[in-house]
């Protein structure tokens, strides 16, 4: 009892020291507040030049809507290498693009699909990547679904019926609506009911396609080989009129990608006895192999020309859209910041280099080559920064495993304005990243290298990899503030006295409790051949 009544007291005594201090603060204001931020003349000098002549605006309309989706192996993925090597020229920096490897080149054409019965009707949709062509002629054919299979013996028996058919080979979704708008309006019992009776069409058509003895990827091959005309896919991503779209897995006929909507029609007429037919003309063109580029710039240093600062994004896209958010956003940041720092810090320190990488879609592998074949940079590299999520404001810095990143990420971090600042999230030490963007290919070889991550704004289902991803969804306000920040850090970066200490963590065990260990280099794709 006696205890409790002094903790009690104590409390008390507390709480009115508290008061009495906070009466007397506002007795005299200034005394207890923060002291005023002093913002270095260059920081300043970055903050105006990035936000009262940026060039974001312009960057995006050349790179996005000129140049268009960078799909590797095709022209407009080598349009963008060299826009920006003369981008970067123009504005005084040395820039050139580095071969890396080689990859399978393809150039979209046309997509014309038209459903033409039980009625005509124009069908939204699209060739994936690499998909072959029908050479410019339109070839009409039914369009049929994948039937139930109790094994694959029963599939091999039921193979001869898709010759001259169109073949769809994705579940068909029970709503068009995402879950977000059910959650506004449906009653909690209706949305209950909804998601079960998703999931259990979602295992029925797992189990189906488990039947086959195939997955989504290796039977579209089959299909074509036993005489089908063409592959319907729809890869939904959970939002309003937005599909993801990847990659081709036929060879001799084309695979297509079709709207929800669309793709639910021809679903429930042939569910339902209809037979609808489509007619499809593409004109896409195999070129054969190409070269494959990143491209390069720099900003050479004075006191420490062979130590390095990185500013690293993926120029690559896929190419539903135009590539705006993944990772047109990045790149045109990333670039302003090269422009913005060679104007107000011509002659750094240290050496500004400017990584934009290629085919970082199909596994960090532009990055993952420049790892492996310039060991003189990755040896004395300061550190990287990596902008590669989307439009968002930078919100989260992980540390990366770097036992010492919160003292000079801090210090860097410190330099720019606290508006700046104030909300982003940081975590030290963090954890090495294993591959979800370039920094970590960088991460693996022991280098600083952290990803400098966005607000959302519904990049996941909204842009990423979907046919949405377009100039419209880019927020400059939002870019302008990393441009600002990127270009601080790799300022503070580029001047500090020596290379900073890369001591990694110990990491904790895993799941199996073996101990934790640090992410591998590993090998990059130089040829697109077996993808």
């Amino acid at each position: 009892m006696k205890k409790t009544m002094s903790i009690t007291k104590l409390k008390y005594l507390f709480s009115v020291h508290f008061v009495f201090i906070g009466l007397v603060a506002m007795a005299q204001p200034g005394r207890f507040q923060e002291q005023a931020q002093v913002i270095d003349p260059v920081v300043k000098q970055i903050i105006d030049e990035a936000n009262n002549n940026s060039q974001l605006e312009n960057l995006a309309f050349e790179l996005l809507d000129v140049v268009g989706p960078r799909l590797v192996g095709t022209p407009q993925m080598t349009k963008a290498n060299e826009w920006a090597v003369q981008t970067f020229q123009k504005w005084g920096i040395a820039a050139e693009n580095q071969q890396f490897g080689e990859w399978r080149g393809w150039e979209r054409g046309i997509s014309h699909i038209d459903m033409t019965h039980p009625r005509l009707k124009t069908i939204a949709g699209t060739q994936l990547a690499w998909s072959p062509s029908t050479k410019g002629k339109s070839i009409e054919g039914e369009v049929i679904a994948l039937p139930d299979f109790k094994d694959s013996l029963e599939f091999r028996n039921w193979l001869p019926n898709v010759k001259g058919k169109y073949v769809m080979i994705s579940m068909p979704q029970p709503t068009g609506r995402p879950d977000h708008n059910w959650e506004e309006f449906a009653t909690p019992e209706s949305f209950e009911k909804m998601k079960k009776e998703r999931e259990a069409l979602s295992t029925a058509w797992n189990s189906k396609l488990r039947a086959t003895g195939l997955n989504q990827n290796s039977i579209p091959s089959v299909l074509e080989e036993a005489g089908a005309v063409g592959i319907l896919t729809s890869n939904w991503s959970r939002e309003f009129g937005a599909n993801k779209i990847f990659g081709s897995r036929s060879y001799k006929v084309p695979s297509l990608d079709i709207s929800l909507e669309d793709y639910g029609i021809l679903y429930r007429l042939t569910d339902k006895g209809h037979k609808p037919k489509i007619e499809v003309e593409t004109s896409s063109k195999d070129l054969g192999n190409v070269p494959s580029f990143n491209t390069i710039a720099t900003i050479k240093g004075t006191k420490f020309p062979d130590e390095y600062v990185i500013l690293s994004a993926h120029l690559d896209s896929w190419e539903g859209g135009s590539g705006a958010t993944d990772n047109g956003t990045g790149t045109i940041a990333m670039m302003e910041v090269a422009r913005v720092l060679k104007k107000i810090l011509p002659n750094p320190k240290r050496t500004i280099l400017v990584g934009l990488w290629g085919s970082e879609e199909q596994g960090l592998n532009g990055s993952r080559a420049f790892v492996l074949d310039n060991p003189e940079v990755v040896e004395k590299t300061q550190a990287v920064f990596n902008l590669d999520n989307g439009t968002g404001r930078v919100a989260q810095i992980n540390g990366s495993g770097f036992v010492h990143a919160y003292d000079f990420v801090g210090r860097w971090l410190n330099a720019a304005p606290r508006e700046l600042t104030k909300d982003i999230e940081t975590t030290f030490p963090g954890s090495p990243g294993g591959g979800g963007s370039d920094h970590a290919s960088f991460v693996a070889a022991g280098v600083p290298a952290f990803m400098l991550s966005s607000l959302s704004w519904g990049y996941f289902s909204n842009t990423w990899h979907t046919n949405l991803d377009t100039y419209d969804k880019l927020v400059f306000d939002d870019l302008k503030a990393n441009v600002v920040l990127t270009a601080i850090l790799a300022y503070k970066a580029s001047e500090e006295p020596g290379l900073v200490n890369r001591e990694q963590r110990v990491l904790p065990a895993g799941r199996d409790g073996n101990p934790g260990t640090w992410p591998a280099i590993r090998q990059p794709r130089r040829t697109g051949v077996g993808y």
